[in-house]
């Protein structure tokens, strides 16, 4: 077993994943896993910077990482950052500072590296299932980006979109002066719908959504929403990770997430407050994926891009020596 240690840092939040991993048998054992919201992508789509008090909380979560990672005395250590540090002009500053901090340079990976760190993760432990049909579609969405893979075995298309839960609440909900309409209203939903629905039209021209016989939904907005569809009065991972939701449910989910408030949606145990303003967004880009499939369900995954990482360092700590 190799101990690595594997950060993910995206639009909406920063994610570590400390772990034994066995590239021989593809074995991950979990040591520390945890998220933090930081909203990097703070103000992006429209500035085109990272803002200065949102890479003061990414870095806080750094320091705090640094420490878990020397705790455990891992071996490896990758940090891969996504959508948001992708878009920014100031990207160097933000690179600066976790090198400063974590002692390693942050990756700044493309769409389509990032969907094939998220394919392995969320497919490693499903290959074999005889309820699960191959080819997956999976679908990682993301606060900036949604990443979609098709594949069985390996990754075979695959394509990155700029429709995040964060990127599309901040573009058609929120005001000049920074408030967020709330609910929104019927015509700033179309405008979201219509860029989702532009989005997938680019994604079919790479990526056969049809030909997928089972869709499996990763991240934050897929996680919550599965919460939210077992009912659980606290979140709960392991009931959480390979559940299905209907298409049904998720549009029953989709409905209520775009009419309620606020406060509506803050009283909910399972959305966290970094989640509140955004959750509705990443709900409907899931709905709409599923209406655009023919998804009856998707299989709900808590394992996605860290697992891949990690399965990755793993096997570069012992070459030759990857798992079937």
């Amino acid at each position: 077993m190799t101990r690595v240690a594997a950060v993910d840092c995206g639009t909406n939040s920063i994610r570590l994943l400390v772990a034994d991993a066995d590239p021989t048998t593809g074995e991950l054992v979990d040591l520390d896993r945890r998220m933090t919201i930081v909203r990097l992508g703070q103000g992006v789509d429209k500035t085109g910077r990272l803002a200065p008090e949102a890479l003061e909380r990414t870095f806080a979560a750094c320091r705090e990482y640094a420490e878990v990672i020397k705790k455990h005395g891992a071996e490896r250590v990758r940090f891969v950052a996504t959508s948001a540090s992708r878009d920014a002009s100031n990207r160097d500053d933000f690179v600066r500072g976790v090198l400063d901090i974590l002692g390693v340079e942050p990756e700044v990976i493309t769409g389509e590296q990032e969907a094939a760190f998220s394919f392995t993760g969320a497919t490693k432990e499903l290959t074999g299932r005889a309820d699960l049909d191959q080819p997956y579609l999976v679908v990682d969405i993301g606060g900036g980006s949604t990443e979609f893979v098709v594949g069985d075995d390996e990754v075979r298309a695959a394509h990155s979109v700029d429709i995040g839960c964060v990127r599309m609440t901040e573009r058609h909900l929120v005001a000049e002066d920074g408030t967020v309409t709330d609910p929104p209203s019927a015509a700033q939903v179309e405008k979201i719908r219509a860029d989702i629905v532009a989005a997938l039209d680019l994604v079919e021209q790479r990526v056969p959504l049809t030909q997928a016989r089972t869709l499996v939904g990763l991240a934050g907005s897929v996680t919550t929403l599965a919460a939210l569809s077992l009912g659980l009065s606290a979140y709960d991972s392991t009931a959480i990770h390979h559940s299905r939701i209907s298409y049904e449910k998720v549009a029953e989910l989709t409905d209520w997430l775009l009419t309620s408030t606020h406060d509506q949606r803050a009283l909910s145990p399972v959305i966290h407050p970094g989640r509140v303003d955004v959750i509705a967004s990443g709900a409907l880009v899931l709905r709409l994926i599923m209406e655009r499939t023919g998804a009856r369900e998707v299989v709900v995954s808590e394992h996605d891009i860290l697992d891949g990482i990690a399965f990755k360092l793993a096997e570069e700590a012992h070459p030759g020596e990857k798992s079937d």
